[in-house]
């Protein structure tokens, strides 16, 4: 009797064992399939290092809804302002590196920020794996019509006979509006009063209430108003000028090609981002700024879909460091 109830007990162990062995089995089954579960396989976040309303923004919003059509899940645009684009920047070189949050680099964020603030919080070249850029975009810049100055020439003779009487707005201090303030200055051997704002958006509100005399903006955002007769547009960075502005003069014409550069707009992911993931982020952003509608609504607000390689990005991103470097020297411009 006593046997036969161990040998009862042992059988029921044994197969309680079992049982639970197939269980492990098939939660490790469940785990490794979930895992290689193609990408993506829920919503990829984007951040936008700067707030709703300007330039980056713009073209954030223009580009993810086609993308997340692309990818097949929600591309979810955060704004995630501060410090001209770094702790947006930041938090994207933080992100884990699996594809699910990914980010808009820009000139701010990756060439003006990273030649004039030693304590950044990232390395612009370290810390992120860029996938492509989306658009190249013109600068402008734009005068109140209280103002009276009709072109670029005209604002210089003003503020020539008035130093340090003209204000410009700025997106904050070391954003790329705010370099292009001091290098207009620089150039034009003129004195302009800096006033920083958090953001263009904000930037953009004063310039059209008159508080603040001139800024210097990419184009999308400033466009409407500038069509609409609210500013008044001086200068673009152009290589031509532009079909939505033909009787505005390039910086170039105007006498000061130091500012004739585009801006760009990109989109990185944090480091050590998987080659496969890669590769399919990539190959979303080309079919989507290949779409006739992407490319349609680009120019309908100033901007020109770009797109290139993750090498090539990375390239571009060598050399806009650079060369703010060069201009940050020249112009004393530095945040401590």
């Amino acid at each position: 009797m006593h046997c036969a109830n161990s040998i009862s007990n042992q059988a029921i162990f044994n197969q309680g064992r079992t049982t639970i062995r197939s269980l492990l089995i098939a939660l490790s089954f469940l785990v490794a399939t979930a895992n290689a579960q193609p990408y993506p396989s829920r919503p990829v976040h984007i951040i936008v290092p700067f707030p709703p309303g300007g330039t980056t923004d713009i073209v954030a919003r223009l580009v993810g809804e086609r993308l997340a059509a692309t990818l097949g899940q929600p591309a979810v645009i955060e704004n995630r302002a501060g410090a001209g684009g770094a702790v947006g920047a930041a938090e994207i070189a933080r992100a884990a590196p699996d594809g699910y949050t990914l980010g808009l680099a820009t000139v701010s964020t990756h060439g003006v920020n990273p030649a004039i603030n030693p304590k950044l919080p990232y390395d612009a070249l370290r810390d992120f794996t860029p996938i492509s850029n989306l658009a190249s975009v013109p600068n402008v810049v734009s005068a109140h019509p209280a103002l009276g100055v009709r072109d670029l020439r005209g604002l210089i003779e003003r503020a020539r006979a008035n130093p340090g009487r003209i204000t410009y707005a700025s997106a904050g201090n070391g954003s790329l509006s705010h370099m292009l303030g001091e290098l207009f200055k620089a150039s034009t051997d003129t004195d302009l009063l800096h006033v920083p704002y958090r953001g263009v958006g904000p930037a953009l509100n004063d310039t059209l209430g008159g508080q603040v005399n001139l800024l210097f903006d990419n184009l999308p955002s400033s466009l409407p108003y500038i069509q609409s007769g609210k500013l008044r547009a001086l200068a673009v960075s152009s290589p031509a000028r532009l079909d939505a502005l033909p009787g505005v003069q390039t910086f170039a014409e105007a006498g000061v090609p130091q500012l004739n550069d585009p801006s760009w707009f990109g989109l990185v992911g944090p480091a050590k981002l998987p080659e496969p993931v890669l590769a399919r982020v990539h190959e979303a952003v080309t079919k989507t700024l290949a779409t006739p509608e992407v490319r349609e609504r680009m120019q309908n607000v100033g901007a020109m879909p770009a797109g290139n390689s993750p090498r090539e990005f990375a390239a571009q991103i060598r050399r806009e460091i650079e060369r703010h470097k060069r201009v940050a020297e020249e112009s004393g411009i530095r945040v401590d």
